[in-house]
């Protein structure tokens, strides 16, 4: 860079940026069901999953609950669940009927999704990356964002 020139002033890191790095956390550290983290003896890294990974991308650390998130902090992780529920709502979606037939939830959890038995962590990953495509795909024009 010259000296003459204006240093950028901040990078805007976007939901698509997270679900990329969630998708990463989850290749290097592994991924879990169940609840956020695996039980592990204090790891700092420990599997994840998918809402867990997403946490960890935000923050940089384990997340034990959202709340524990600072407003900016929340604000991005709510923007990447959002961006993947999103996904998920239109490649997977589960609809919860109760007994009477009246639809409960129209929108994929996430949380129910990761943890399905069936599900395998090239699965959730896949999905993270496809999500953040996606996102792109609706928000960006030549990688600038729109």
């Amino acid at each position: 860079m010259k000296a003459t020139q204006t240093p950028p002033t901040g990078v805007q890191v976007t939901p698509a940026d997270l679900l990329r790095m969630a998708a990463l956390y989850l290749r290097r550290h592994g991924w879990h069901q169940g609840t956020y983290y695996a039980p592990t003896a204090d790891s700092i890294t420990p599997p994840a999953c998918a809402a867990g990974a997403i946490g960890i991308a935000c923050a940089g650390h384990r997340v034990e609950h959202f709340s524990q998130l600072d407003g900016d902090t929340l604000a991005d992780y709510l923007a990447a669940l959002a961006a993947f529920v999103d996904y998920l709502d239109t490649t997977a979606p589960v609809f919860f009927i109760d007994e009477d037939g009246y639809l409960l939830d129209e929108h994929t959890s996430p949380y129910s999704w990761n943890d399905d038995p069936g599900r395998t962590a090239e699965q959730v990953i896949t999905a993270l990356l496809a999500a953040a495509d996606e996102w792109d795909s609706l928000h960006t024009s030549g990688g600038e964002n729109r």
